[in-house]
């Protein structure tokens, strides 16, 4: 479990206090003031942690070695003649590039001193100044948010800040203004300015406009008629025996397992087919007679409980939920690769059309979890992995694929939250690019795009880490057979770890217990180390996990637990000496201590 190598205490004793007392400036905190009295009563929280950030020791080190290069870092702006200085203007913009993406979490996590009531936790993180990465790295970022990327960010400003366990946040930072305004003027010139993030309308009526109220007053009434005159039914019948139709089926029609017209969810089915048809009702009501049409000839209701086999389970599949509450779909194209599965979905119109039917039976089934009344969740949020796509170039998926939008399109109308395609490959760019000017704009605002560098973050955004699957940078892990201390409905804690910095997660322990910890940081190469302090002065302190360099090779998630017989701090350390951002998650709980 851990390697418990003694190490004496009064060095670590003595590195210790300065972040220590920093937390305690920097925040008024009930929840921090606590943490100062050893003797917590019943209703004091068991633990308390706060994150502090330092320059990495690599970094740190070769400082040391060349401090001269630092102040001329700093000096081309204050001079613009010279050939001498020409050549170094170049560095201070990509360093206001990469630290462009944080201005977000800065400005917006002051808003959050005024802190909630007394939690479990409280987490005060303290930043200091962040050593820079070297230019070459810096360059490949620049060209990195020239591409569609630098789209994505623009749609990503509107959605929810980074979540951060329960309790007061603070962040201070020591980037210069000048820097930061460099950055936002470089970048509002790279983004579309046409491109918003989509926000779900209200399905209530009391928020519909007038317009819209009456368009669906409207169609209220052409589906009553078409209801009351057999119309839904007859148009895919024979003529044999009408009345004995009449009698059997007239009574009601049913979409998604919802009958039309009964209650208050039968208008949040029929908003979905205005909105498809701007609100034009008579339109509106030609495409539910159509879609309930193909849905008999598609024979869905028998659909419901065929057996298709599990072949393609790993292609499409859900999995947890967004902030919003959303069920996620996944979409894994690269499994496509695979020949044999490939030929097995595609080969032939008949295998493509079992395939069809496979994915609109998942799809059915998913509709059906979903809450129709009018403030509830009626849409699913898509993520589409393009890692390993075939591609274009393959007919075969290429008419499969063409087949089932137009179904999509046709008969599922406003089903889609958001669409967010991940690990991107360059032809997608250029196909997105060609597309583009055909579609709408409410289409492209539901639309996130993340190049193979950004998709963990990019999923962060709209997704808790612990709800998303554990091949795409989350903590979600299938618990069948591990039986982990962890759950989906365990949150975790979600920071950056700056290039060049190192990051230490300081839990405070106020009684004995046993601590239970996980931790990740994507894509790793990083060191991590994990100790236990004690306060006793004449203690040692205990190595849970000496620093040790971790790859992408790695364990992605490294679980642990440590027993606390005396009251002191676990340590967990992360130190990223590359140039490149980190993302770390972590979460632990506290079980009760046992001799």
């Amino acid at each position: 479990m851990a390697d418990e190598t003694p190490a004496h205490n009064p060095p670590m004793a003595a590195a210790q206090p300065p972040p220590s007392s920093a937390t305690v400036s920097d925040s008024d905190s009930p929840a921090v003031l606590e943490k100062q009295d050893p003797s917590p009563t019943s209703h004091v929280p068991a633990v308390s942690v706060s994150v502090t950030e330092s320059v990495s020791t690599t970094i740190a080190e070769k400082e040391e070695q060349a401090p001269p290069p630092e102040p001329a870092a700093l000096e081309p702006d204050s001079s613009d003649k010279g050939p001498g200085k020409e050549e170094l203007p170049p560095t201070p913009p990509p360093q206001a590039v990469e630290l462009e993406s944080e201005p977000p979490a800065v400005t917006e996590a002051p808003k959050e001193e005024n802190p909630p009531a007394p939690a479990a936790e409280t987490v005060v993180i303290s930043e200091s100044e962040s050593q820079l990465p070297p230019a070459p790295a810096q360059q490949e970022v620049v060209t990195e948010s020239e591409s569609l990327a630098a789209m994505m960010e623009k749609e990503e400003t509107g959605a929810p800040a980074e979540p951060t366990a329960a309790g007061t946040t603070t962040t201070t930072t020591t980037t210069t203004s000048a820097q930061e305004e460099v950055a936002a003027a470089v970048e509002e010139k790279k983004v579309p300015q046409n491109l918003g993030s989509f926000k779900e309308e209200s399905n209530k009526e009391a928020d519909l406009s007038d317009s819209e109220r009456k368009a669906l007053e409207e169609l209220k009434q052409l589906v009553r008629e078409a209801i009351d005159s057999n119309l839904f039914n007859s148009e895919s019948k024979t003529e044999e025996n009408p009345e004995k139709e009449k009698k059997q089926e007239s009574k009601e029609v049913s979409i998604w397992g919802i009958p039309l017209l009964k209650d208050e969810r039968s208008d949040v089915i029929l908003l979905k087919f205005l909105r498809a048809r701007d609100f034009k009702a008579k339109d509106a009501f030609v495409m539910i007679k159509n879609t309930i049409r193909w849905r008999k000839e598609f024979g869905i209701d028998e659909l419901l409980d065929e057996d298709l086999g599990d072949d393609m389970e790993k292609v499409v599949f859900m999995h947890g939920q967004d902030k919003e509450g959303h069920p996620v779909c996944y979409n894994v194209y690269g499994e496509f690769q695979n020949k044999e599965l490939y030929q097995k979905a595609f080969s032939d119109e008949e295998k493509r059309m079992k395939f069809l039917r496979w994915r609109i039976q998942l799809l059915e089934k998913s509709i059906r979890k979903l809450d129709f009344s009018p403030g509830g969740v009626s849409t699913i949020f898509q993520v589409s992995d393009l890692k390993n796509s075939p591609g274009p170039g393959k007919k075969e998926l290429r008419l499969a694929t063409k087949q089932a939008l137009q179904v999509l399109q046709d008969n599922y109308p406003e089903f889609v939250a958001k669409q967010v395609f991940i690990n991107v490959p360059w032809w997608y760019l250029a196909f997105y690019t060609m597309i583009s000017p055909f579609m709408t704009q409410r289409t492209k605002s539901k639309f996130v795009i993340a190049l193979p560098s950004k998709s963990a973050e990019t999923l962060f955004k709209y997704i808790p880490p612990e709800q998303v699957p554990i091949q795409y940078g989350g903590l979600s892990v299938d618990y069948c057979d591990c039986n982990p201390e962890f759950s989906d409905a365990d949150p975790a804690t979600e920071m950056t770890v700056k290039p060049g910095t190192k990051q230490t997660v300081e839990i405070t322990i106020f009684e004995k217990c046993i601590l239970v910890w996980e931790i990740r940081v994507v894509g790793w190469e990083v060191s991590y180390g994990a100790e236990f302090v004690p306060d006793a002065k004449d203690s040692y302190a205990v190595i849970i996990q000496k620093p040790t360099k971790m790859t992408a090779k790695d364990e992605p998630v490294v679980s642990q637990s440590f027993k606390v017989g005396e009251l002191g701090k676990v340590l967990l350390t992360v130190d990223n000496p590359t140039s490149k951002k980190k993302k770390l998650l972590y979460r632990f709980k506290v079980k009760p201590f046992c001799d």
